[in-house]
Parts: C-alpha cells; sequence; structure tokens
C-alpha cells in the first residue's frame, strides 16, 4: 500500500510545487512508483511535468464532482515511473460544488484509495490555501511535508497550519503525521538564512528534514522545460539536494534497502 504524503503550506511561494515535482521525480529515479496529484487550480504541478494545461481535458476535478475512475485521468510523464493526476482551472469551482456533498472533507480520500496500491507513494501538491481541497488533501494523507521557505516571514503563518492540521487529526484523520519540516530557498552565505535554519530548529527540532534544499537557478529553469531538476541537469545543486531528501525520506519510512550502519547521507 502506497504512502500518501501532502505537500502543504498556505503561504505561497515557498516551494511546495518545487519539491513535490523534484523529490517525486528522484524517488522515481530510485525506482519508486510514484504518483502526483496536483490538487492545485494553478496547475503548476501538471506543467511543471511536461504537460500543455491546455490540452488537459479531464483532471482531479472530474473525479471529485462526477466520481470518474482516476485511472482513466492519470497520465504518464516521461519519467519511467513517475505518474501524474493533473488539474484545471475548474478545479477552482469544485469546492462550491462539494459543499452538499455527504463526507465532503473525504472526497479526496475515496478517490485515492482506488489507486493507493498501485503506487509506492503518492504526493498531492496542495494549494496555498486552507480551503475545503486543502482538507480534504490532509485527509486522505499519511503524512505532511510542510516546505519553509528561508527568508524573513517563514515562521508567519505556520501557527494557523499547524492548528488546522491538529484539527483535521482530531476530527477527520488521526493518522496525519508530519513527515517534516522542509527548508527550501537555503542560501548559506546569508546570515538571515542560517536565522531561520536556526529557529525552525529550536522550534521543531528532529522534525525537521537533514536536506537543505539550496537555492538554485536550475531548479527556477527547469519547469519553464517541462522537466525536474534531475533531468534538467542532474549535476545541478538543485537536483542533488533532492536526490538526497529522496534518501532520506525512503530512511525514515524503512523503504531504503541499506542496512542500519550504512543509513548515512553523504
Amino acid at each position: 500500500m502506497g504512502k500518501v504524503i501532502a505537500f502543504a503550506n498556505q503561504k505561497g511561494g515557498v516551494g511546495k510545487t518545487t519539491s513535490a515535482i523534484n523529490l517525486a521525480a528522484s524517488m522515481a529515479v530510485l525506482e519508486k512508483k510514484v504518483l502526483i496529484i496536483d490538487a492545485d487550480p494553478q496547475a503548476n504541478a501538471t506543467s511543471g511535468i511536461g504537460f500543455d494545461v491546455r490540452n488537459v481535458k479531464t483532471s482531479i476535478y472530474e473525479c471529485i464532482v462526477d466520481d470518474i475512475d482516476p485511472r482513466k485521468i492519470i497520465l504518464k510523464s516521461e519519467i519511467e515511473g513517475l505518474d501524474l493526476l493533473p488539474s484545471h482551472i475548474d478545479l477552482v469551482g469544485a469546492e462550491i460544488e462539494m459543499l452538499n456533498l455527504p463526507n465532503r472533507e473525504k472526497v479526496m480520500k475515496v478517490v485515492i484509495e482506488k489507486i493507493r496500491d498501485e503506487y509506492d507513494f503518492i504526493f498531492i501538491d496542495c494549494s496555498p490555501s486552507l480551503g475545503l481541497i486543502t482538507v480534504n488533501s490532509l485527509t486522505a494523507a499519511d503524512s505532511i511535508v510542510i516546505p519553509v521557505q528561508c527568508e524573513y516571514f517563514a515562521l508567519e503563518g505556520l501557527g494557523k497550519l499547524l492548528n488546522t492540521i491538529k484539527i483535521i487529526q482530531t476530527r477527520l484523520n488521526p493518522e496525519l503525521e508530519i513527515e517534516g519540516f522542509l527548508l527550501t530557498m537555503f542560501d548559506g552565505r546569508l546570515n538571515l538564512s542560517n536565522q531561520v535554519m536556526d529557529e525552525v530548529k529550536t522550534h521543531f527540532g528532529d522534525m525537521v528534514f537533514d536536506t537543505l534544499i539550496h537555492r538554485n537557478i536550475k531548479l527556477s529553469e527547469a519547469p519553464s522545460y517541462g522537466v525536474p531538476a534531475v533531468i534538467y541537469d542532474a549535476s545541478s545543486r538543485g537536483a542533488v539536494s533532492y536526490m538526497e531528501l529522496a534518501r532520506e525520506v525512503l530512511q525514515k519510512n524503512d523503504l531504503t534497502k541499506l542496512k542500519n550502519a550504512e543509513k548515512v547521507i553523504e
């Protein structure tokens, strides 16, 4: 049974989509079967792995609103083992249409359960909001990755997100865990980046991933070519960082073939 991980933070521009795409691609390179569910109406994850949003006729919207089998909608990327359940601007209206549905917070969970056994990991790229689609994503997830940008307002709004997680754990999904806080856009030359890193680690301790995602131009360029960084430039610092993160997540979930004594990321 695949593990479902949501990438969420209601603050925009922190690296949610970049992290979902590049971690998924890195997992696929490590021979894991991965599905990205694009749960953001902006559909950046869809375009970021090479699909023209204008050509997407059916999406996660139809799965949620019309109960279409997700297998009919899933697209195979150019990377072996990496699939996509695309998004579309229509998803903006889904929250309104879901209001009258029974168990409206669990619609996404029903969709995912149909295909869960077919993947090692299912990543949900959430929109930068705490609306009903994001609540659905967190209700369906086993854990959540929270990207935190290494800049001035990094911790702003995290309290609201953590409170939402606590409510979902209490009322909808008691199994939901925090997979980890992921520090993104890190620049070791800047005192501010180091201060943010220290503050996040002070607040959240072992819940912070050891892997840092460094600010890297290749990570910014790759989406414009419709490929993850590991395909665009596998030797770039950004691509290497996400490969390290993939190994860290696998080790954390005991899905690595390495012996305990060898579970060290260089």
